[in-house]
């Protein structure tokens, strides 16, 4: 089959996904599942062979972040209710004062967006955001979009986060390069998205509130658990990730203290301790009963049984395109293209994600088929990830659910809508590809 037949089989897929999603409202897993069998048809897999397909796509992801996401999902409850939240943002909040309120709000969404889903983040951090507003007689939008663009950065670059997670794995990434690259990448684009657009966006003082959102039942700052112990919760996943990387050139590959730490270092484990680290210093130590702690706990994976299930069904198309060699023909044809593997790389990840409305799943989906350029064009693979992380962040369409959750929460127009979330998004993953690419000119 020729490479330019294969991607239209693709891209068929994807306009076949778009259409049940929007015109037929299926739910995303039987839009995933429908699009992947079709595209695996088209392919010419085997008929016997695409069960198999099937379900080795969905436990491809399931098996590896069904446990990262359940963690993070558990970690972000028990910061909200034992306040450890509040106590980041009065902390940050107090040191920066108003003039750098901007910066410590951004630094907030990150630490948010890296610790907990991104939903979760957005609405731990909105009625906090709100409140901080109104006591500083600050337009509320203008704090609303650098804590907005901090949340989604975080989300879409960092492990342990799902996206992230499975691009490092697809693309055979050092999780150490990943966190040191991304920060020179989120570094320019925090400050265009969240420090230049609310400054330079016209209207931005006089975009209406009907929001429905209640600004945060403050706890009493005494009853708060430590700064100290509220940042390093959800920090624990990267600090061990960071250290496994670190030790592994120092110590040897087979030295016993390098098996160790990357034992410690690895996803799961790193998410088990921080979960543990959570339920004990933010639960069971501030007077939670076991019963409470259990519920909790239960309450905490059940809101997020939807999310797991549509990121393992996307899986699906993944697996078709490594199976029929879809990435191979699109590296065949992107040979003659004169840009670089990074723009193409990050441009159908933006499309997937365009299309399907879901960062992780573009991500995902955009893995399977831009995989071999890592090694046809001998390309740093951390570099690869954070340009398809940029590529999922992008800018998103009125179905998309960060379109929705921003539009909604605040109670603003499609046209406000588009002006803020849109704009943010689309700056926040043009700044990072352009430092991805600036990067690329020096590390290989």
């Amino acid at each position: 089959m020729s490479p330019i037949l294969s991607l239209t089989w693709v891209l068929l897929g994807i306009a076949l996904l778009v259409v049940l999603n929007l015109k037929y409202k299926f739910h995303n897993i039987f839009s995933l599942l429908i699009a992947g069998v079709l595209v695996a048809i088209l392919e010419g897999i085997p008929l016997d062979k695409i069960v198999s397909t099937v379900q080795q796509g969905i436990g491809s992801i399931m098996g590896h972040l069904a446990l990262i996401i359940i963690f993070g999902a558990v970690i972000g409850k028990f910061m909200t209710e034992s306040g450890a939240s509040q106590q980041i943002a009065d902390t940050v909040i107090r040191r920066c004062g108003t003039r750098y309120l901007s910066v410590g709000l951004m630094f907030i969404g990150v630490i948010f967006g890296i610790a907990m889903f991104y939903e979760v983040a957005f609405l731990i951090a909105m009625p906090l955001v709100m409140n901080i507003a109104k006591k500083a007689n600050i337009p509320y939008m203008k704090l609303v979009i650098p804590t907005v663009v901090g949340a989604t950065m975080g989300h879409s670059l960092f492990p342990p986060q799902p996206g992230p997670v499975a691009l490092i794995s697809a693309f055979n990434a050092d999780i150490a390069q990943v966190y040191l690259y991304g920060v020179l990448v989120i570094i320019p684009a925090l400050f265009c998205a969240g420090i230049l657009l609310p400054k330079f966006l016209p209207g931005i003082k006089n975009i209406p509130l009907n929001s429905m959102i209640k600004p945060v039942a403050e706890l009493d700052p005494q009853s708060l658990p430590s700064f100290k112990t509220s940042i390093m919760v959800p920090l624990i996943p990267a600090i061990l990730m960071i250290l496994a990387s670190i030790i592994k050139p120092l110590a040897g590959k087979g030295a016993l203290l390098t098996q160790l730490c990357a034992f410690l270092g690895s996803a799961e484990i790193s998410m088990l301790i921080a979960t543990c680290t959570a339920i004990w210093f933010l639960g069971i130590k501030r007077g939670m009963t076991a019963d409470t702690v259990t519920q909790n706990v239960s309450l905490s994976i059940s809101q997020i049984a939807n999310v797991l299930f549509v990121i393992s069904a996307g899986g699906i198309l993944k697996q078709v395109i490594i199976d029929s060699d879809v990435g191979d023909s699109i590296v065949h044809v992107m040979s003659s293209v004169p840009f670089s593997p990074f723009v193409i790389a990050w441009l159908i990840t933006a499309v997937i994600r365009i299309l399907t409305g879901q960062g992780a799943v573009a991500a995902i989906t955009s893995a399977g088929i831009v995989a071999p350029m890592v090694g046809a064009f001998h390309l740093n693979p951390a570099l690869m990830v954070l340009a398809v992380a940029c590529g999922s962040n992008t800018i998103t369409l009125m179905y998309d659910g960060g379109f929705l959750l921003f539009k909604e929460t605040f109670g603003i127009s499609m046209k406000d809508t588009f002006k803020t979330w849109g704009l943010l998004e689309l700056i926040n993953s043009v700044v990072g590809l352009g430092m991805v690419l600036l990067l690329s000119l020096w590390i290989h």
